[in-house]
């Protein structure tokens, strides 16, 4: 066990130094309003670590950063707005204070009596998940940097395939959410497990592609008000929307400043929740559900149990899923055969985030795990739930059940969809 979080906790690391492995002017300019300067969620994942892992998340303890420095890194004090403006720590002192910190932790890895299902476990799986996220997110800044390309040769691919239509999902109960036995690194908004009965409904095989939105764009659905719920039309307007994200008219797009022909066949990204809404409706159906995402996603009717991945309970490989975040876009249409779920839904898992028709809310008998600002303080608000990760997610920071919430007109992240239907009876 131990072995297995040093692994962890090591790649995670790896990975973080490769996205802030550039200049000092790069890591330092704020590349979108909407995101943190690279350095500062640089430093931040090391203050985050070493608060939960050697103050105990305790952030009145004296920590290893002076306190007026230490607080630049809080999140709720400071929006990323402002955090430009902070008297941050310079490239050099963020990397050789994460370093420093990672260095005590080992040393506390290495003295503690790890235990399968401790709460000390679940302390360092949280400090990995929460530096893969961090990871995500620089990778989402870096889309939307302007200026020459900082990152380069990508792993290649699968192929895809010709893969469309909707399958059957039947009426009938099923378990939505985990527990801490079964899933250990799940956070308090995907617990507890409950059993749910729902009616039956039809889903998209595979995620909307360029393709299929592109028709969207020709038939003028950004311009046809019937497609779009009020708030939508409104933002639409606006916000000028007519296409998604870092698409131009001429058929191309950027992509970590390249710019390329916009791909037929891989999953549309960056788009808002209004878009999906609108597309949904133009498509003759709308969003799927979060719970029946999950449905879809890992319920196995003919053993009438859970599985723990849509394609059984071994763990994501390159020939499941598209995940990790070297690849820098999503696979094709069809890639993954080999991950289909046991109604036979394909690319759950990466590629894309979806969206769904889902405020974000607790679960019945929610708890708050020890990091009690995690996801309490977004139940209730304008939040749209997202489910199943994307290219840029890490298989340790990702599961069926992972809930991830965002705005409804957040567009910079790797966000896509899928159309869902209700059946008549």
């Amino acid at each position: 066990m131990r072995e297995q979080v040093a692994r962890d906790l090591e790649r995670a690391r790896v990975r973080t130094l490769e996205l802030t492995d550039f200049d000092d002017p790069e890591l330092i300019r704020q590349h979108d309003p909407l995101m943190s300067p690279l350095v500062w969620d640089l430093a931040h994942i090391g203050q985050q670590e070493e608060l939960w892992l050697l103050r105990a998340g305790d952030a009145r303890r004296p920590g290893m950063l002076p306190t007026a420095i230490d607080q630049l890194y809080d999140a709720f004090q400071h929006p990323r707005a402002e955090r430009p403006s902070l008297p941050l720590l310079p490239p050099a002192d963020a990397r050789k204070f994460c370093g420093e910190v990672r260095g005590r932790v080992l040393d506390r890895l290495e003295r503690s009596p790890l235990q399968e299902s401790s709460d000390e476990l679940f302390d360092f799986a949280m400090v990995v998940q929460h530096e893969q996220q961090h990871d995500e997110t620089m990778l989402a800044t870096l889309q939307l940097r302007s200026g020459p390309p900082l990152l380069d040769r990508p792993t290649p691919l699968p192929t895809g395939r010709a893969a469309s239509g909707s399958v059957l999902v039947p009426a009938g109960k099923f378990v939505l959410g985990v527990d801490p036995a079964d899933e250990p690194w799940s956070l308090d908004n995907e617990r507890p497990a409950h059993v749910l009965d729902l009616p039956a409904f039809r889903i998209d095989r595979v995620p909307v592609s360029n393709a299929q939105w592109q028709a969207f764009i020709v038939d003028g659905g950004y311009f046809e008000q019937r497609w779009w719920s009020a708030r939508g039309w409104q933002h639409r307007i606006e916000a000028e929307l007519d296409r998604p994200k870092s698409w131009a008219p001429d058929g191309t797009r950027q992509r970590f400043g390249v710019t390329e022909a916009i791909p037929p066949d891989e999953p549309v990204q960056h788009i808002c929740y209004f878009e999906a809404e609108a597309y949904a409706a133009w498509a003759g159906g709308r969003l799927p559900t979060e719970a029946e995402w999950e449905k879809a996603c890992v319920w196995d009717p003919a053993a009438e149990h859970r599985r723990r991945w849509p394609w059984g309970s071994a763990d994501p490989t390159a020939e499941l899923a598209n995940l990790g975040g070297s690849a820098l876009r999503p696979a094709p249409i069809g890639a993954y055969p080999n991950g289909a779920s046991a109604y036979g839904v394909e690319q759950l898992i990466g590629d894309v985030w979806e969206w769904t028709s889902s405020d974000f809310q607790p679960w019945p008998g929610f708890s708050p795990m020890l990091y009690d600002t995690y996801s309490a303080p977004f139940f209730g608000g304008d939040y749209r739930v997202l489910r199943g990760g994307s290219w840029a997610v890490a298989g340790s920071a990702v599961r069926p059940s992972f809930r991830n919430w965002d705005l409804p007109i957040r567009r910079q992240i790797f966000t896509g969809m899928r159309v869902a239907y209700d059946v008549v009876p």
